[in-house]
């Protein structure tokens, strides 16, 4: 009775958010796309946005805004966002190298709201910065709704657009480029470890972004390197984790290969996500915590670039042609915002909240 009376109150909206299949492969050298299924269809980005956050963190390393070792205050705001996070707790301080790396290896979206915070004065100044240079890099069809990916009624981007950002990160700011390549890194005296598995297991991955909520389906962004080309690929709107996986090696390897990937392909990777009355029941769980191993922990290598130190991944033995099923990622609900801030999308439309990673 209770779920039915919770069922019958989404009756008010138009329709669920859900993420429509789409990939892209783009040569930035020659600027030819290789492969595209749907590039353009707008779907929830996730924790896509963190690249972002990340663009506009160099950037301000770059100019001498920020310093890598400079310690940002944690907020009440920051702390409390869901997971997965860092675990922050507000009053505490965090360097903006912790956060770099937390953004790129656990997706940590209180770690995106420090940085948000700490450039933009408020998360919702930061988003306006984020949105303005999406304009300049030429990202027309993408709109951000908070530092993070947290799931937003209107926030949304394309393939094409996320391409476009993940060729200007490593165009822009090359000396910053191996934090991308980062599996893991120990923060306060704990391993805190990544979500992009398939660097572990394709030759010549070193980046970008994963990630994933329940309306934007799993989404992942790659760049890799073969015989001295470098390729960038976008999924979005993956059905699981390793179906996004083995999807985005295919079309890796398709690009290198000079060659399309199937557009059947991308969309068996795609699929329809659970019901309303799931992700309804799924939005009254309580919300998990970020975990992180304890290790004895050693200095990590780095290289170091103007001052600042920028971490090495660890090498691994990837296995060519064997794609590991990812374990599976558990959905966290949180709270959304109901109103929309943002004009560019017709109709509103629900968020079935989850955890973003």
């Amino acid at each position: 009775m209770f779920a039915a009376v919770i069922l019958a109150g989404f009756g008010i909206f138009t329709g669920v958010a859900h993420a429509g299949y789409a990939a892209i492969v783009v040569n930035p050298a020659t600027g030819q796309v290789l492969s595209a299924v749907n590039a353009d269809e707008q779907n929830h980005p996730a924790s896509l946005a963190k690249m972002m956050t990340l663009y506009l963190t160099f950037q301000a390393l770059q100019n001498g805004k920020l310093k890598s070792d400079q310690l940002l205050p944690v907020s009440a705001w920051a702390a409390a966002k869901a997971p997965t996070k860092l675990g922050l707790r507000a009053g505490q301080t965090i360097s903006v190298r912790d956060c770099i790396l937390g953004m790129v290896t656990k997706s940590a979206n209180d770690a995106a709201t420090v940085i948000a915070e700490g450039l933009g004065g408020s998360e919702d100044h930061f988003v306006e910065l984020m949105n303005a240079q999406a304009l300049r890099l030429g990202m027309a069809d993408t709109r951000f709704g908070n530092a993070s990916g947290l799931p937003d009624p209107d926030d949304a981007t394309t393939t094409r657009d996320m391409a476009k950002l993940a060729i200007a990160l490593y165009h822009d700011f090359p000396q910053d480029t191996p934090y991308f390549a980062t599996k893991e890194f120990v923060f306060r005296g704990r391993v805190v470890r990544g979500h992009n598995h398939l660097m572990d297991r394709y030759p010549g991955m070193d980046g970008l972004k994963t990630g994933f909520t329940d309306a934007s389906g799993f989404n992942l962004a790659s760049t890799a390197v073969r015989d001295g080309q470098r390729l960038f690929a976008v999924v979005m709107g993956g059905r699981t984790a390793a179906a996004r996986d083995q999807l985005m090696a295919r079309l890796l390897d398709d690009g290198f290969e000079n060659r399309s990937t199937p557009a059947i392909l991308v969309a068996q990777a795609g699929g329809a996500r659970s019901g309303i009355a799931h992700r309804v029941l799924a939005a009254l769980s309580p919300i998990d915590s970020a975990d992180a191993e304890t290790v004895p922990a050693s200095p990590p290598h780095h290289h170091h670039r103007r001052g600042r130190s920028v971490p090495v991944a660890r090498v691994c033995t990837p296995h060519r042609g064997v794609i590991c099923p990812r374990r599976n990622v558990a959905a966290h609900p949180h709270p959304v915002r109901s109103a929309s801030r943002l004009a560019h999308r017709n109709a509103k439309k629900p968020v079935v909240v989850a955890s973003n990673r």
